[in-house]
């Protein structure tokens, strides 16, 4: 039954997709094509993941959608968003770092900072500011399409000359008109209270699709959304990151821990691979009475050569991993899967599959990085794939190490044009940046992960929740009475605005009766 609901479910969102569709090309295209970039059109009308995302922030009402599509597609042109780069933008705005992307929250979603007292009101530069944002958010959504945002309002030492209530419902427009599904919560933090009134206003700006994601958090509360490891030291965390420009704050990508041995830099690894890569061809020649020259690598003749010795060995290694269900096509490389690595507690669940297909006619060099390379070993991390061929790569947690949503997976791969001999580090140290294909996986953790977390760490949460919980009430209770002063304060202060009011009016009168006393007694 469950299913037959699904599967209808399933069938009226294709029909809106498609209504959507032929309505914005009939109601909207027909009219003024030339309000749209033939970009955005284009994606459209092949994306169904697009039209979704408007029609789920829509609530499904078609017609709300085509408006939130009309005013989403006249801003990007406007703004030229699918044009927007680095090179575009000042160079002096990304130098104050008042933006910029860095961290996640616990859910796994993306941190996009707003140093507040950065910001200065200017009319002159307002719009090289909204181009600035838009930079931003596109550049996220094209490097991790379907994940949302977390975006944090730092408001430590800012005042009434920081606050532009224009470019704050700019930025609060692009998550809900222009970037749909985009946003999941927006925290402000460490906000004063002589700012309240002017928050009160951006609330209402929010509409009713998103209030419940905006939330106001004190410097002890935000660890509730933020592990200390991702919250600058004046928020009580840990995070040694400061902001530089250039380059542009990314995702910290490192080489993985390798199987047989510890942990390197890449600069480290890319120098060494070739290396040690000629080693292993070396002690294979020995064996077959061949004399190979080491740091020169022939991938075609290495592949064949390991097929037999690696292939059982492979074999019992994807047996225990996690099977992608999804596949993400690719110029160069289908990956699989799409956009989550799954793991778990279980011991099969500790293991997980990335499979790469060469979908071009001519050999593939990839790599494989991560964020977090103490905790993972990925087998093969670096290597070549044959025009057609595929390659299973393994990427299990190391010891007891516990995957997190915070973790990612960069997959990097590039054309070879010539598949000869050739050292795997010097091809892509040479390799052209714009002939790289670039692949993000996330991690998802499975609930069994989720549910066997050691009795230790459930009473340490449990006592942390209940010291924050605690904290909170007396928190409202030290506010409640603030309140509570502050109006009796104004109350006071208006008898007192009223008292000198009566007095003046009584000093007035007694000198205008002491005047007429005084003119009455003069002899006439």
């Amino acid at each position: 039954m469950a299913e037959l609901e699904q599967h209808e479910g399933e069938q009226d969102l294709d029909k809106k997709i498609e209504e959507t569709r032929q309505r914005f090309k009939n109601e909207y295209l027909q009219e003024s094509a030339e309000k749209y970039d033939s970009r955005d059109v284009d994606r459209l009308q092949s994306d169904d993941v697009l039209v979704e995302g408007y029609l789920t922030w829509r609530i499904y009402v078609v017609d709300d959608a085509l408006k939130m599509i009309d005013d989403s597609f006249q801003w990007r042109k406007e703004f030229g968003v699918n044009d927007l780069s680095e090179s575009i933008i000042p160079r002096w705005m990304f130098e104050t770092g008042a933006l910029y992307l860095h961290g996640y929250d616990k859910e796994g979603n993306k941190l996009f900072w707003f140093k507040v007292k950065l910001h200065v009101k200017d009319t002159k530069t307002i719009l090289d500011k909204k181009k600035y944002v838009a930079f931003w958010l596109e550049r996220y959504a094209k490097r991790e399409p379907g994940m949302p945002l977390t975006v944090v309002f730092d408001m430590a030492e800012s005042g009434l000359s920081n606050i532009d209530m224009d470019f704050v419902k700019y930025i609060i427009n692009c998550f809900k008109v222009y970037y749909p599904k985009f946003l999941s919560k927006m925290i402000i933090v460490d906000m004063p209270w002589i700012m309240n009134a002017a928050w009160k206003i951006v609330k209402s700006w929010l509409g009713p699709e998103a209030i419940s994601k905006l939330k106001f958090a004190s410097k002890s509360e935000i660890q509730s959304y933020i592990d200390a490891e991702y919250l600058p030291p004046h928020m009580g965390g840990t995070d040694p990151f400061k902001y530089s420009y250039p380059p542009l704050p990314d995702d910290d990508f490192q080489t993985p821990i390798c199987d047989n041995g510890p942990i390197v830099s890449e600069d480290e690894m890319e120098s060494k691979e070739g290396e040690t890569e000629g080693k292993d061809n070396l002690e294979s020649s020995f064996n077959s009475e061949v004399a190979v020259k080491p740091k020169k690598v022939n991938f075609v003749e290495d592949s064949l050569r390991s097929e037999d010795n690696d292939k059982g060995e492979a074999s019992g290694r994807t047996k225990r991993a996690l099977k992608p269900l999804t596949t993400f096509k690719g110029p160069l490389l289908d990956v699989s899967p799409a956009e989550e690595l799954s793991f778990g507690s279980g011991e099969t669940e500790k293991r997980s599959l990335i499979i790469l297909t060469n979908v071009t006619k001519n050999q593939v060099a990839f790599k494989v990085r991560t964020t977090a390379p103490e905790k993972y070993r990925v087998k093969p991390s670096s290597s070549s794939c044959e025009a057609g061929a595929s390659v299973d790569i393994v990427v299990s947690l190391h010891g007891g190490s516990q995957a997190s949503p915070q973790d990612r997976f960069l997959v990097m791969a590039a054309e070879m044009d010539n598949a000869g001999s050739q050292e795997l580090a010097q091809f892509w140290k040479e390799v052209p940046k714009a002939k790289i294909m670039e692949h993000r996986l996330r991690c998802h953790v499975l609930e069994s992960a989720k549910l066997t977390m050691s009795p230790l760490k459930d009473s340490l949460l449990e006592t942390g929740s209940s010291r924050q919980q605690e904290l909170n009430t007396m928190l409202m209770r030290v506010m409640t009475c603030n309140s509570r002063l502050e109006q009796k304060l104004n109350t006071c202060l208006w008898v007192q605005k009223v008292l000198i009011v009566l007095v003046l009016v009584l000093v007035v009168l007694n000198l205008q009766c002491l005047y007429l006393l005084g003119t009455s007694q003069r002899p006439s």
